[in-house]
């Protein structure tokens, strides 16, 4: 069983031409609102993942933005452990979306500020705990040392990229960030191996965005490009790989096989529209998988690879 402790928002979307520069207007298009927040995200793409039973500790508000997102995380068969803070509003964001598909966003916390020490679940028959940093610090940093002392296998997603205590560092089993979060934790000198070399944890997953992502397991890289897709939307392309990850790390398979799995996952997640809405199924990554192009793979693999400083 995988738990995941995080945040949970109501993402309120409008595509536009171009993400506004600072003091900019722009006339925006279709506004929609879908359930959102990384903690959401990756439990959602951990259950549709399949293999592993998924549970989420998640904080909402007594308001009507909290009903979305807790009817999205059930749909999938993730099970809640939901804390109400009085008088505190539901998390939310605010994402504009351009024509090549990229984002800007802006989160309010609301009631995912609130996670507390004490909010922690009986961790007894979960392999993973995972988490990201859109709750409080301290809150994550506490679960990380409750974890390992319990034994699970502690997997945190640094982002929003800031700085980590080495204690808390000590206590991750698997570290994903992106490019720049890595440079943030690792320093921005050196190639992307050298990078991942430089942090303690005793696995690092980096994503590329475009070119693919590269883990250190130990001593050992794994290298794995990316797959072509037109692209609608990159929210919540980053939550997907990292539920998708895990669930299939939870299942015993190798990080290899969990690296490919996430990629493919991701990939689909940028062709449609929202966060939990564009996370796909199973069944769904499986068979884009059996359509994958070996022969475009190989030589993405090469330039990543070089792009990375891989041995």
């Amino acid at each position: 069983m995988v738990l995941v402790a995080g945040s949970a928002n109501l993402d309120f979307v409008v595509r536009a031409p171009h993400i506004p520069a600072p003091g900019e207007t722009v006339l925006g298009g279709a506004f929609q609102t879908f359930a959102g927040g990384k903690g959401a995200n990756q439990a959602l793409a951990c259950a549709r993942a399949g293999g592993v039973a998924t549970y989420m500790l998640l904080a909402l508000g007594e308001d009507a933005f909290a009903t979305p997102i807790e009817a999205s995380l059930r749909s999938a068969g993730v099970k809640l452990h939901t804390v109400r803070p009085s008088g505190v509003p539901t998390g939310t964001a605010f994402i504009c979306v351009d024509d090549q598909g990229e984002n800007a966003i802006t989160v309010a916390p609301g009631a995912n500020a609130c996670l507390q020490a004490q909010h922690l679940p009986p961790l007894q028959g979960f392999s993973h705990l995972l988490m990201q940093l859109e709750i409080p610090l301290p809150t994550v940093a506490t679960y990380a040392l409750a974890a390992q002392a319990a034994g699970l296998r502690v997997v945190l997603n640094a982002a929003p990229a800031q700085a980590l205590s080495p204690a808390l560092l000590a206590a991750v089993d698997l570290l994903v960030v992106n490019e720049g979060e890595l440079r943030t934790l690792a320093g921005s000198q050196g190639s992307v191996a050298q990078c991942l070399a430089r942090l303690p944890c005793p696995a690092v997953v980096v994503t590329l965005g475009a070119r693919g992502c590269v883990a250190r397991e130990g001593d050992i890289f794994h290298a794995q490009t990316s797959f072509r897709v037109p692209v609608v939307d990159t929210t919540g392309a980053g939550d997907t790989f990292c539920g998708a990850l895990v669930a299939a790390l939870a299942g015993q398979h190798s990080m290899a096989h969990a690296l490919r799995q996430a990629s493919a996952a991701a990939a689909l997640a940028c062709t449609q529209m929202g966060a939990q809405s564009s996370v796909p199924h199973a069944a769904d990554v499986a068979a884009f998988l059996t359509q994958a192009s070996q022969a475009d793979e190989a030589e993405a693999l090469l330039a990543l690879r070089q792009f990375a400083g891989l041995p």
